[in-house]
């Protein structure tokens, strides 16, 4: 749960230690502004993708379902820094599929943190797996880090490409290039 009266006087304290005037008009409501934002972009901290994919509806093929392009914003935790992307997720269903927003409702569960990309990853294969229990899963998250953008190399527009494969698609080859082809298009 976010602590708004902390991070008010976090970030006076910030603002000070920059050296601006925290009373000066521009500023003097920019901590609670902070503390709200905070609120917003965090929330996946309290969410439980099980509330998202736990709903499924039984089907009787199990052919590859994909959800490609889901925007998402996330915050680096090593620096506070937003990273931005897309993430496709494809996975196998075995008699069951969740509904069509859910993927992307899961995907938010898990960019509303602080986070690394690496991990935001893994944790989206796992969650499909662990409540949708498909055949198999595969997500690919491309995003780009401010971190990378703003300071540090100052390399805009370089992108970061992270993947996970379960069940089928760990083992099969086959069932890789079918997803390599599929985001693609």
């Amino acid at each position: 749960m976010v602590d708004q009266k902390k991070i008010e006087e976090a970030v006076r304290l910030l603002l000070e230690g920059i050296g601006e005037d925290v009373s000066r008009e521009g500023l003097a409501d920019t901590p609670n502004r902070i503390a709200r934002m905070y609120e917003e972009i965090y929330r996946g901290m309290e969410e439980d993708p099980a509330s998202h994919l736990s709903k499924t509806f039984a089907v009787e093929s199990n052919e590859i379902v994909l959800e490609r392009n889901i925007t998402f914003y996330s915050t680096c935790e090593h620096h506070l820094m937003p990273f931005y992307g897309k993430a496709h997720i494809a996975y196998l269903p075995d008699g069951r599929v969740a509904g069509l927003s859910k993927l992307a409702r899961t995907v938010e569960v898990y960019a509303r943190r602080l986070q690394i990309q690496e991990k935001m990853t893994i944790q989206i294969a796992e969650a499909v797996m662990k409540y949708l229990r498909p055949q198999g899963v595969m997500v690919m998250v491309e995003a780009e880090h401010m971190c990378m953008t703003m300071r540090g190399v100052s390399k805009p527009g370089s992108q970061t490409v992270t993947t996970a494969a379960r069940g089928c698609f760990a083992k099969d080859p086959q069932m890789q290039r079918y997803f390599w082809e599929m985001i693609r298009r």
